[in-house]
């Protein structure tokens, strides 16, 4: 097996200072994670009464007014705004080591970088128990508030992996026994019939532009979803969560 250790922190991308999270689900799961630092949190008396806060973290009440500044605009923030740092860095051969024996699925996202989409991804990830979140460092979005968001919490449960070369990553997969199945609109073959018994890796491509060719050929097999002709494709993290349920469904019926 590759000692080579594919990682990147998983803030990498540029952003400017440390991210603010808001909404319930996502701040409550960042204080619930014993590895998020929180920096301050910010709150409606009615948000912040409803929350068991730690007496380490410096908080302060807020009119919703004063919190609607710290979110893009019409953002429902639900009361409270959370200022974090960013997870520490996860390395793949760790994530791979760890779970040697494991057969959930690993999900593959080939620069798809809009932070709804992938905190959507996320969230399907960790509903239906994928092992982590591989990404490249650069051409994918940084931790934010809109991505916590979407993600409802599920940022803080699921490995997110950044690595700088993705077709590399792919190589170390592989060489860890797993099936490495592209979603490809242009395959043959519908996902179902080419999920391994054991052990998939499920990799999606850019909203729009689809896996890289060279991401293309680092995969084992291509497939589709059995998606109407009325549809040319759907939304990457719709397609995701399909993905994953149809691997969640073979899992399930080799257990019972």
């Amino acid at each position: 097996m590759s000692s080579h250790k594919s990682h990147r922190r998983r803030g990498a991308a540029q952003t400017s200072g440390n991210p603010k999270f808001w909404g319930r689900h996502a701040v409550i799961a960042a204080l619930e994670n014993p590895e998020r630092r929180i920096l301050k949190i910010w709150g409606t008396r009615e948000a912040l009464g409803q929350i068991d806060l730690p007496p380490a973290v410096p908080f302060q009440f807020c009119e919703g007014s004063d919190l609607a500044r710290f979110v893009p605009k019409d953002t429902p923030h639900q009361g409270i705004v959370a200022e974090v740092v960013p997870l520490e860095d996860v390395w793949l051969s760790d994530i791979l080591d760890t779970h040697e024996e494991d057969d959930r699925p690993i999900l593959i996202l080939d620069q798809v970088t809009d932070p709804h989409n992938v905190g959507a991804i996320f969230r399907s990830a960790a509903a239906f128990d994928a092992i982590a979140v591989v990404t490249q460092d650069r051409h994918a979005p940084p931790e934010s508030g809109v991505l916590a968001k979407a993600a409802s919490g599920a940022l803080e449960v699921v490995p997110w992996v950044r690595v700088v070369n993705l077709a590399r990553a792919l190589e170390e997969i592989a060489e860890h026994g797993y099936w490495r199945i592209g979603l490809s609109g242009h395959a043959d073959t519908n996902l179902d019939k080419a999920l391994a018994p054991r052990r998939n890796a499920l990799v999606l491509g850019a909203e729009g532009e689809g896996m890289r060719a060279n991401i293309e050929d680092h995969c084992d097999q291509l497939a589709k979803l059995p998606i109407s002709e009325q549809m040319e494709s759907l939304n990457v993290s719709n397609a995701a969560a399909i993905a994953l349920y149809a691997a969640a469904t073979l899992r399930q019926s080799k257990a019972d």
